[in-house]
């Protein structure tokens, strides 16, 4: 993925023109899209950094003043900033970046959101979601869908650079597809006919069909489909849902509730009777319940980064994507 990854780089800093559009995220994953789109036309950062839950962030005074100056926050949506967003926007004082205004964007616009709730929710179901679960960028299509959403703002916020922001992010949908399925598979039966067999759970038969040969992230988490996995919280619905895999339960026993004993007792019996190999974790939860379920069963703990910056190796949008897939893939091949 090393080509791909230089792709997406280029993409980002290939000119040299001065930065239009001062633009804020929240997450580093909206912030490497955004860099991707926007090339050297825009300055880009991010609110959430490091190994940190983007569910639970303090809206500091220094966060407010950096969207003082924005152009454009990016943002999530779908409850995930839930806690922060509306004050950090206020503490800002930017009238740009308020909720509705062109300044600010919910990169889930177009996005087929899963989980959303079909009946009232309350404190006592945990940290619920009820317009959907956040975690959609970990399905890579979904990337796509958050670039174009990016260059259609951005085009509107600086439109003498439009051009420029649309073709940048049809050139990371590019690398996308190519990390997605290999290049040679892309440029033989094309992406969108590719993404719709993913889609429809018969991707690889289908590449087989045409005596072509699938490559990729794609290739490397075949194997693997109709897997169970365990998860520590919802976070992966997503990814797994592309690649096939079903999650069969999560270690918190409701969103945002740390494990109890007695939901591990039946953790490790849904793992025992499901045949689970794998705990998918993010690496900002504690370890403890996952390696005691682990200690009693069968499965692997594996801690893979939720986000651009959880690793080293994490560095932007495809190398995320390569760690996790990489992570995922030998855990359960193994």
């Amino acid at each position: 993925m090393k080509k791909v990854a230089a792709l997406v780089a280029s993409i980002a800093f290939g000119s040299i023109a001065s930065a239009n559009l001062t633009v804020v995220t929240t997450t580093e994953d909206l912030a490497s899209i955004a860099r991707s789109v926007g090339g050297a036309n825009v300055k880009v950062s991010a609110i959430v950094k490091g190994v940190r839950d983007p569910h639970f962030i303090d809206a500091k005074p220094g966060d407010m003043s950096k969207l003082r100056g924005a152009d454009l926050f990016l943002v999530v949506g779908l409850d995930l900033e839930v806690g922060y967003e509306s004050a950090l926007i206020q503490g800002s004082r930017n009238t740009r970046i308020a909720i509705g205004r062109p300044g600010h964007l919910y990169c889930s616009e177009g996005i087929p959101v899963l989980d959303k709730a079909t009946a009232a929710v309350s404190r006592s179901q945990g940290d619920v979601h009820p317009n959907g679960n956040p975690h959609y960028w970990l399905d890579p299509y979904n990337a796509r869908v958050i670039a174009g959403n990016v260059a259609e703002r951005m085009a509107k916020l600086d439109p003498t650079n439009a051009s420029g922001y649309r073709s940048r992010a049809a050139a990371f949908e590019s690398a996308v597809d190519s990390a997605m399925f290999g290049a040679s598979a892309v440029g033989a039966i094309g992406a969108e006919k590719l993404w719709a067999w993913s889609s429809a759970g018969n991707l690889a038969s289908q590449v087989r069909s045409t005596g072509k040969t699938l490559g990729g992230w794609a290739a490397k988490m075949e194997p693997n489909r109709g897997q169970s996995i365990v998860t520590y919280h919802k976070s992966w619905n997503y990814f797994a849902k592309r690649f096939g895999l079903k999650v069969v339960d999560e270690l918190e026993p409701k969103p945002g509730i740390s494990p109890t004993p007695g939901h591990i007792a039946q953790v490790v019996r849904t793992i025992n009777a499901e045949r689970v190999r794998m705990i998918l974790q993010e690496p900002f939860y504690s370890t403890r319940s996952g390696q005691t379920v682990a200690s009693r069963t069968s499965a692997k703990l594996v801690i893979a980064p939720l986000s651009v910056g959880h690793t080293a190796a994490a560095k932007d949008y495809v190398s995320l994507m390569d760690s996790i897939v990489d992570l995922v893939s030998g855990a359960l091949r193994s």
